[in-house]
């Protein structure tokens, strides 16, 4: 059971260091929280004098402290004239404050201290949460003070990162500036945030449900914003923007409102003074908590319609969503989860088992969900396959039959016990999450109205079986009071109306009558009358009754699993649980084979391969996912991999439930067929995603010597029937070399009983190890630069894509790695606040390592409405620039950044699954370098200033000469070349001065929009008059922005990349570039800049491999015989 203890409200502070510094009431509220078994922290929740309420957390273990602060404002506050309004203040707030004036002042802390920050902006509540460093140690009387509870005085707090980091925190909520000079940029930010989801079905369904709700209701509004909505239509009617802003935040951002969570390693008491002291200054000007109880989301005007839609990718989805009762003050029985356990249940005699059963789903899921206080929702969505697409209606009857089965079981305590059972188990075992995922998830909650003693418990816990409550609910899912969406790529003819802010295509129209009236039969059947395949769920035989563990003391945890089997077949690796002391364990299983991805097709044999069975284990493996325990499988270039997860007691059974189905499957044409649909599916949509999600595999494939890119696997599986996989899967396991990981609370026996099992289940013959497969990368030559283009396949999406990749040398040599790690860690905030927050550039962009099989590198990626051509520039401008940053940074800030990576590596794992997942990658990627953490600080440690400034200008200065690079351009459609010819003048222009704005904010001038709109007055955008634009943009930059003649003429030299950037976005193909002196555009005569050399097109795949050289394949830096387990021991 859970640790309950509970406090009575409002319970006066003792005297304490808060009271020392501060004349300012606090009142205690609960001191004592219910927590898992396992948690060490203590905590206290208090509110201020000027009523924000504040939990507090002592971990004296943790090495990240966060603190996040959830405001009761939202969306849902937005203005009617400025949609979006609660977000883009969101942004706003980071870009300054009175006491901490420059705008990347908070990033540039945090990044210096092993830290990040972020926020989200949601219908009812904005949450800021951010998470750095924790104190470096603690003081005597902490140490000796477990509960958090004493006093000790702390020399001086500035010295601890998260003091500082409140400080700068806390001023989002005193005093932001709005600066008008970030204004714009910010706004840009969120124009291009709105951008990058138009072609995201998951953003476009949503805001279609919302656009054809009840338009009373706030739920109908576009929330995200853009430009059009924040700054031109308002600017159109003569309002003052920065002002709006600045008064939503002046009247809708108040301290009562607002709940703080802050963790650290310090005291409570100390972090109860720090609260007082920085956060006691938030106004709080009394505004009643946000409700929206006057109108519904869902109407009669909105109820028994059905809206048919075309989605972006290849899919087809129904979905039918019921108004449902407010579940606010119901966080003890919790009706929606009862429900939704039912409906949304995949095992026999489910709703799904039925229609997956016939051919018709692959999918479902049920649940509710609050729009807001006074409204919510419940919907129950099924993926279907083209046969479900036309038999939907008979879905649907399907549903109110199994709704009407509820209704006459009535509400079972049994069925609740079971839940009840196991949501305590997994609350008793929960284990610690992320600093700033705790603190953003608890400040959010501390927004409902829960007792403050269940904070951490609230909706994780099932407390009351309230049969009265279920059965009110569920009268909610009625025939009379729901609507209906359908989605399929198929739909084309007849949808008549395009939705206003993503331009989906839908029809909405009423349900009809004769539709309506067999729903309503089909919720009226009898038990004699109903479909007999559906009937409730059984007992769930999952359930662990095992949870014993047994927990030693241990000095210092293990670094390395142990080798407790190594031969011809097999190699088994085990660690028992040493540091989390949870029932749970974890298993990960590769099956070596030399050929199971050597051609497409045999790739995409294997995938259908595991898709198949997972398919044949839904119904049976559904009740173990219930019960915590759950299964993966799948397969790479090396072979296949199975992975099992969760509560030991039970784990065997479904692990060999898994490996018999492996090597005895059945495959049944029906299902075949499905699974089929479903991979077809998965390959289209691949190239349907966002520019930044697919471009990563390209910059694999072209690093491998071997792989198959999406397409190529898309061609093969048209042709593959069901016994083409029946007579494959046999071969596939026929001759294997068995690895596996076995980690959690289990012993060296139980990890030897379940490497037996694999054995005897597959029946498999031993692969030699002179068939292994060998992992290996290519070697780009020094001094290389290569570039590989491609259009995307979604002819609406305008956004494109680039990674930009320096190789830097193979990533077993440790002193190259921690050069690269240090590169990456001081380039990380300035490369994001040049290209994305001053040249908004693109709302997706960062930069960091890249590692392949057996190579690494620096990269940096860019998703952003300008063409590649022009971001590789801006990259190559930021790093060529940063070489003059690097030589003249302080002592002290490279040693900052030096002691901030430092803690990043020895950054703690907070559960038993982060572990097992980092053992099994040092195995998977064949070195066993199990102590790299240790080793890459070694390295790190003595690294001086001039090695790095050498390192970069060599590796990654664009003016290296033994630079290599390699990248890719993903170009969107949509800007093709020659298309500007069909665009208005005035849209020319208007891309011309967005284009030359962001170039000027790059370069740190303020422009003047009035003066340079006079200079292109009469002037025609293209590219055949370039001299006439230069020699405006020459005078505007002398006479009207006053700048210096050198300053001038270096300026109108990198304006000749803004003019390629203007070019390309406007789809046209320029002229032969000719270089500029002053005096305007003539050929430039001067040397100083290195010649740029010319990237080399990567036109055909096999000669490109062909010529590069490749690495030695990936190689134990340990003989794995260091790590064989000899002794007897368990």
């Amino acid at each position: 059971m859970a640790n309950l203890s509970n406090t009575a409200s409002a319970i006066a502070s003792p005297s304490s260091a808060s009271e020392l510094r501060s004349s300012q009431t606090v009142e205690r509220l609960a001191d004592r929280l219910e927590t898992p078994a396992l948690d060490d922290r203590s905590y206290r929740v208090i509110r201020l004098s000027n009523d924000l309420e504040v939990l507090l957390v002592h971990d004296p273990d943790t090495d990240k402290a966060s603190a996040a602060m959830d405001v009761n404002v939202g969306s849902f506050s937005d203005t009617e004239d400025m949609p979006g309004m609660a977000h883009a203040v969101e942004h706003l707030l980071f870009m300054g404050t009175e006491k901490y004036p420059k705008e990347n002042a908070y990033r540039e802390y945090l990044t210096a201290n092993s830290g990040h920050s972020n926020a989200y902006t949601a219908a009812t509540s904005t949450n800021y949460y951010f998470e750095l460093a924790a104190s470096d140690k603690l003081t005597d009387v902490e140490a000796s003070n477990p509960d958090g509870r004493s006093s000790p005085t702390i020399a001086n707090a500035q010295k601890s990162p998260l003091y500082g980091a409140l400080d700068r925190f806390a001023q989002f909520f005193v005093a932001p500036l709005f600066l008008a000079s970030t204004l714009d940029r910010e706004l840009q930010a969120v124009h291009s945030e709105n951008k990058k989801n138009l072609q995201s079905d998951g953003w476009r369904l949503y805001q279609l449900s919302k656009s054809t709700s009840n338009p009373k209701h706030p739920y109908s509004h576009f929330s995200t914003g853009n430009l059009e909505t924040l700054r031109d239509n308002p600017k159109e009617r003569g309002v003052e923007v920065r002002t709006e802003f600045m008064k939503f935040h002046e009247q809708s951002y108040s301290a009562n409102l607002m709940k703080l969570v802050v963790l650290g390693r310090e005291s409570l008491d100390d972090l109860e003074s720090w609260v007082v002291e920085l956060f006691s200054c938030i106004r709080n000007k009394h505004l009643p908590k946000n409700r929206w109880d006057e109108e519904q989301p869902l109407t009669k005007d909105e109820l028994l319609t059905q809206c048919f839609a075309k989605p972006v990718m290849d899919s087809h989805l129904l979905e039918i969503t019921f108004p449902f009762m407010d579940e606010e003050q119901l966080y003890e029985s919790q009706p929606g989860r009862y429900l939704s356990h039912l409906i949304g249940h995949e095992a026999p005699g489910s709703v799904l088992a039925y229609i997956k059963g016939r051919g018709w789903a692959t999918g479902l899921s049920a649940g509710s969900t609050q729009i807001c206080p006074g409204s919510s929702l419940f919907e129950v969505s099924i993926r279907l396959t083209e046969e479900g697409l036309k038999n939907y209606k008979a879905i649907v009857q399907v549903i109110f039959q199994y709704i009407s089965l509820i209704r006459e079981s009535g509400p079972q305590a049994w069925i609740f016990d079971e839940m009840k059972g196991m949501a305590e188990v997994n609350f008793r075992f929960k284990q610690k999450s992320p600093a700033s995922d705790f603190t953003s998830k608890t400040s959010s909650a501390m927004q409902k109205p829960i007792p403050r003693a269940w904070l951490l418990s609230g909706s994780r816990l099932l407390r009351k079986f309230e049969p009265d409550v279920i059965s009110r609910a569920l009268e909610y899912l009625r025939s009379d009071n729901f609507r209906l969406t359908l989605v399929s790529h198929s739909f084309s003819d007849g949808l008549n109306q395009r939705e206003r802010w993503y331009g989906t295509e839908y029809k909405l129209e009423k349900i009809p009558a004769e539709d309506l009236s067999e729903i309503s039969k089909a919720e009226q059947k009898t038990s004699t009358e109903r479909i007999s395949e559906l009937h409730l769920p059984h007992k769930n035989e999952f359930i662990p009754t095992q949870l014993e563990v047994e927990k030693r003391d241990v000095k210092e945890p293990l670094k390395a699993p142990r080798l407790i089997r190594n031969d011809e077949g097999v190699r088994t690796w085990w660690k028992k649980d040493d540091s989390f002391w949870v029932p749970k364990g974890n298993i990960f299983i590769r099956l070596r084979n030399p050929w199971i991805d050597t051609t497409p097709e045999t790739g995409v044999k294997t995938a259908l391969y595991c898709e198949l069975v997972t398919d044949a284990l839904v119904e049976y493996a559904y009740d173990a996912e219930l019960a915590g325990l759950g299964y993966q499988l799948s397969c790479d270039s090396v072979g296949l991999q199975a992975f099992i997860s969760g509560y030991n007691d039970k784990m065997a059974v479904l692990l060999e439930k898994v490996l018999n189905t492996m090597q005895s499957l059945e495959i049944k044409v029906d299902r075949f067929a499905v699974v089929k649909e479903r991979l077809l599916e998965e390959y289209q949509n691949c190239d349907y995603q966002e520019p930044f999600r697919q471009i990563g595999d390209y910059t694999d494939w072209l690093n491998h010597p071997t792989g198959w890119l999406n397409e190529q696997y898309l061609a093969e599986l048209p042709h593959l029937s069901a016994s083409d996989i029946q007579h494959f899967y046999p071969q596939l396991l026929r001759e294997v070399h068995i690895e596996m990981l076995v980690h959690g609370n289990l012993y060296k026996e139980d990890a030897l009983r379940l490497t037996r099992l694999v054995e005897s289940s597959l029946k498999s013959h031993a692969l030699p190890s002179s068939q292994w497969p060998i992992q290996r990368s290519l070697v780009l030559p020094e001094g290389g630069n290569f570039v590989y283009s491609r259009a995307l396949k979604d002819p609406a999406n305008v956004n494109h894509g680039i990674e930009t990749f320096m190789y830097v040398g193979l990533r077993s040599d440790r002193t190259l790695r921690a050069k690269l790690l240090l590169v990456a860690q001081i380039t990380e905030e300035p490369a994001f606040d040049q290209l994305r927050t001053k040249e908004q550039l693109g709302y997706v962009v960062f930069s960091g390592v890249r590692a392949t099989a057996t190579t690494m590198g620096y990269r940096v990626i860019i998703q952003s409405e300008h063409p590649p051509d022009y971001l590789d520039e801006r990259i190559d401008a930021f790093l060529r620039d940063f070489v003059v940053k690097l030589k003249e940074m302080g002592t002290a800030e490279f040693n900052d950044h030096k002691k901030s990576l430092i803690a990043k590596r020895l950054e703690k794992l907070k559960n038993l699954g982060q572990e097992s997942r980092r053992l099994w990658t040092h195995i998977r990627n064949e070195y066993l370098d199990f102590d790299q953490v240790e080793q890459d600080v070694r390295f790190i440690e003595p690294l001086s200033q001039a090695e790095i400034i050498e390192f970069f200008i060599r590796y990654i200065s664009p003016d290296s000469a033994a630079r290599s690079k390699l990248t890719v351009y993903l170009r969107a459609q949509s800007l093709t070349v020659g298309l500007a010819k069909t665009l208005p003048p005035k849209v020319l222009k208007e891309n011309m001065l967005q284009v030359l704005e962001h170039f000027l904010q790059s370069e740190g001038h303020v422009g003047k929009p009035d003066k340079i709109q006079q200079r292109l007055d009469g002037i025609d955008i293209r590219p055949e008059n370039q001299q006439a634009i230069f020699s405006a943009l020459k005078q505007y930059f002398m006479d009207d922005l006053s700048l210096e003649d050198d300053k001038a003429k270096a300026v109108l030299e990198k304006g000749q990349t803004m003019m390629s950037a203007l070019w390309h976005n406007t789809a046209v193909e320029p002229e032969p570039e000719q270089e500029m002196d002053g005096d305007g555009m003539v050929p430039k005569d001067g040397t100083e800049r290195p010649v740029k050399k010319v990237a080399i097109p990567i036109e055909n795949i096999h000669d490109f491999r062909a010529k590069l050289p490749l690495t030695a394949g990936a190689q134990p830096l340990k003989d794995p015989r260091e790590f064989e387990e000899v002794t007897s021991k368990l």
